[in-house]
C-alpha cells in the first residue's frame, strides 16, 4: 500500500511538471517589430517574419512599432517597447534598426532589410555579429553579382567601381571574389561628388563594364543621373543595385524577395527564442535572387541578354 501511495505520488508530480510545462510553453511570446515606413516592401518581409515565427511559436505575439518623422516619436515608439518588455524586437530596415540598437542594448534585435550591416556597424562582422544583434541583410554576396555579370557580358575582363570610405571595407574581399573569377575590379576611391566624372571616365576608359555598391555619398539622385548618363553614352554595362537603377537606365541589377528576406529574420528569431544568442548567428544573404534588365539600355549599347536570363528575368524595363 505504502508503495502503491508513492508510485501515485510520483506520478502526480510527474503530471504536475508536465502541465507546468505545457503551460509556460503556451504563455504569450511578446515580440516587438519596429519599422520606419510602410511602403509594400515593408509589409511583405513582416509577413515574412510572422510566418517563419508561428511555424514554431503560434502562442507568440507581435506588436508593431512605428517610428513616424522626429526625434519626439522615435522616443515615444522606443519608451512603449521598453514597457512592452518584449522577448526580442525585430527591425525592418536600416533607420529601425540604427535606432533601436542606439536606444536598447538588454533586449536581442533582429535586423531585417538592411543594407551593408557590417558597414552601418550594426555587426562587428557578417559571421560574427557579436552583441546583442544579428539578422538578415539584402546584401547579395558579390562573387554572385559578377557571376551573373559575366553571364551577361560574356567577354568580361575588368570591371570598375567607385567607392568611399564609408564603403572601403566591401572592396577588398570584392576584389579577391573577383580575381577568383577571372576578373579584375579596379576600384576608384573618391572623396566628393565632384571627382566623380574624371573616375568615372577613367573607369569606362579601362574596364569592360561597371558594377556598383549602395553608397549614399556617391549616389545621391544627381550623381546616378550622371553616372547613368555616361555609361549609356559611353556604351559601358553598368551594373545597378536596385531596380529602381535599371528601370531609370542601368543595364541590370540582381534583386530580392523581401518576403523571403523577413522569412530569414524570423528563423533567426526563432533560434534566439530557443536559446542561441544573436552574437553567435551569422548574418543571413539573400536566398532568392531575381533579375533585373533594361530592354532599351541593352539595344543602345548592343548587349544580347541571354536567352536563360530573359526568360527568367523578373522585371523588364523598355
Amino acid at each position: 500500500m505504502y508503495y502503491l501511495k508513492k508510485k501515485l505520488l510520483l506520478g502526480w508530480i510527474i503530471l504536475a511538471f508536465i502541465l507546468s510545462v505545457s503551460l509556460a510553453s503556451a504563455q504569450e511570446i511578446k515580440l516587438a517589430v519596429v519599422y520606419a515606413d510602410s511602403v509594400e516592401s515593408t509589409l511583405r518581409t513582416i509577413k515574412g517574419i510572422r510566418g517563419a515565427i508561428n511555424t514554431q511559436f503560434p502562442q507568440a505575439t507581435f506588436y508593431e512599432f512605428y517610428f513616424g518623422p522626429g526625434k519626439a516619436n522615435e522616443d515615444n515608439a522606443t519608451a512603449d517597447i521598453a514597457a512592452l518588455n518584449p522577448k526580442l524586437i525585430l527591425t525592418i530596415g536600416s533607420r529601425a534598426t540604427q535606432i533601436v540598437s542606439q536606444k536598447i542594448s538588454d533586449k536581442p534585435i533582429i535586423f531585417s532589410a538592411v543594407l551593408n550591416p557590417e558597414t552601418s556597424g550594426f555587426v562587428r562582422s557578417l559571421q560574427s555579429p557579436g552583441g546583442n544583434i544579428t539578422g538578415a541583410s539584402l546584401d547579395i554576396p558579390p562573387d554572385i553579382q559578377f557571376k551573373y555579370f559575366k553571364r551577361v557580358i560574356k567577354e568580361l575582363k575588368k570591371i570598375g567601381v567607385l567607392y568611399t570610405e564609408s564603403t572601403a571595407n566591401l572592396i577588398p574581399p570584392a576584389k579577391a571574389l573577383a580575381q577568383a573569377d577571372g576578373i579584375e575590379l579596379v576600384a576608384l576611391k573618391i572623396v566628393s561628388e565632384k571627382e566623380i566624372p574624371a573616375a568615372l571616365d577613367k573607369l569606362c576608359r579601362e574596364t569592360d563594364g561597371i558594377w556598383s555598391v549602395a553608397d549614399e555619398k556617391i549616389f545621391s539622385p544627381s550623381s546616378t543621373r550622371f553616372i547613368l548618363l555616361n555609361t549609356l553614352r559611353n556604351s559601358k554595362p553598368f551594373m545597378g543595385f536596385s531596380r529602381n537603377m535599371v528601370e531609370s537606365g542601368a543595364l541590370f541589377s540582381l534583386d530580392y524577395d523581401y518576403k523571403d528576406i523577413g522569412r530569414q529574420a524570423g528563423k533567426i528569431a526563432v533560434e534566439v527564442l530557443t536559446g542561441r544568442p544573436p552574437s553567435s548567428i551569422p548574418v543571413a544573404v539573400p536566398g532568392i535572387i531575381w533579375f533585373h534588365y533594361n530592354e532599351k539600355t541593352a539595344k543602345h549599347i548592343s548587349v544580347t541578354i541571354p536567352d536563360d536570363l530573359a526568360a527568367v528575368a523578373k522585371e523588364v524595363y523598355r
